[in-house]
């Protein structure tokens, strides 16, 4: 800010899963090498604190593996985005989400690109660039905007990154699991045509899933920080966890209850929805959620709303909670993963 530099952020989602901080790396990357505006700095900022990098077993797994060491990444709480945007210094652009959270309202007139895979829940007007695209990974679309770019800018460091976020979103490009599409399978192979000495995929999933999926040692609220994101209204405010550990033994973790409501109470969080999937040898998804709240009246608002939800339908089937405060179902459209069951929980707010 004191020297006028203007900082061009490339920024993923509040999850800060994978993808989110693969696309936004690469990304970044590529507009650094290509930019015609060079007084602009392209940095790529992880959304979460330092302190809950560790949480994000694959991410951590996968830069590791590429000897990417974790000093040279900039995390949400290490930059000024609101003082950069009051001196009038931010660009920004948001990839694998298109809408900020409310506490970010006030930086979406910064937004000069979107780069997402999600369906569009609202417009944005020119200048704004928007790509959304239904693929499986937000990776895709990066991968296939850096290979529409000048030959030579994509190096193997950076095809390793996309190669194997887009193996894990789409869960090894597997038909089963309802994730994958043509332009993910044609960006992999793409990738492994021009770098042949990436590794064998059902490798780079096994190795990934295995750290996504390790909650070894892990608090009930290091296991709901790992993956969350929030919906607020103007009343409440509502946290929505990947959960890393089957519905039934979660709902069984010793003092539960009390962490939930720590968890809840600490963050302002009026409830909160766990979602949990595992996967068969087949890849074939097993999908459950349960819904907590202490207030009865949220807590059947978005029971109703997910029940009786059309686009998708989730076909869901009660399972017993051990907890009158939380609510427990199978989920049997087990392909509707979290980004289909936003917009509902959204709507229902």
């Amino acid at each position: 800010i004191q020297q006028h530099q203007e900082i061009h952020v490339v920024m993923g989602n509040e999850a800060c899963d994978l993808d989110s901080t693969v696309s936004a790396l690469a990304l970044a990357y590529f507009l650094a090498q290509t930019s015609q505006a060079p007084k602009a700095a392209f940095v790529p900022v992880l959304n979460i604190p330092r302190a809950d990098f560790a949480l994000r077993t694959e991410t951590t797994f996968l830069l590791r593996d590429r000897g990417i060491p974790a000093s040279s990444l900039i995390f949400r709480d290490e930059i000024d985005l609101g003082g950069l945007h009051h001196a009038g210094l931010l660009s920004l652009t948001l990839v694998d989400h298109h809408i900020l959270p409310g506490a970010d309202a006030a930086l979406e007139e910064a937004v000069v690109e979107v780069l997402d895979h999600r369906p569009l829940e609202r417009d944005r007007g020119p200048p704004c660039q928007v790509t959304v695209e239904p693929v499986g990974s937000c990776a895709t679309l990066v991968t296939e905007r850096i290979l529409q770019g000048p030959p030579g800018v994509l190096d193997k460091t950076t095809a390793a990154l996309l190669h194997g976020t887009i193996l894990l979103d789409c869960i090894n490009l597997s038909p089963a699991a309802g994730k994958v599409t043509p332009r993910d399978v044609a960006c992999v192979s793409l990738l492994e045509e021009r770098f042949p000495e990436l590794p064998a995929r059902d490798a780079v999933f096994g190795a990934l899933q295995a750290a996504k999926f390790d909650v070894t040692g892990l608090t009930t609220e290091q296991m709901l920080r790992k993956d969350l994101k929030v919906l607020s209204s103007d009343e409440v405010v509502i946290a929505i966890s990947g959960v890393f550990e089957d519905l039934e033994t979660f709902l069984l973790r010793p003092g539960l209850l009390q962490d939930l409501e720590a968890f809840c109470q600490g963050r302002g969080y009026t409830g909160l929805v766990a979602m949990t999937v595992s996967f068969n040898k087949h890849y074939e998804p097993t999908r459950k959620l349960a819904v907590y709240s202490q207030q009865e009246p949220l807590r059947s608002t978005l029971c109703r709303a997910l029940e009786e939800a059309t686009t998708p339908s989730l076909l869901l089937q009660p399972l017993p909670s051990p907890w009158p405060c939380v609510v427990a179902y199978a989920q049997g459209n087990s392909v509707a993963a979290r980004k289909k069951v936003l917009p509902i929980l959204r709507a229902a707010l």
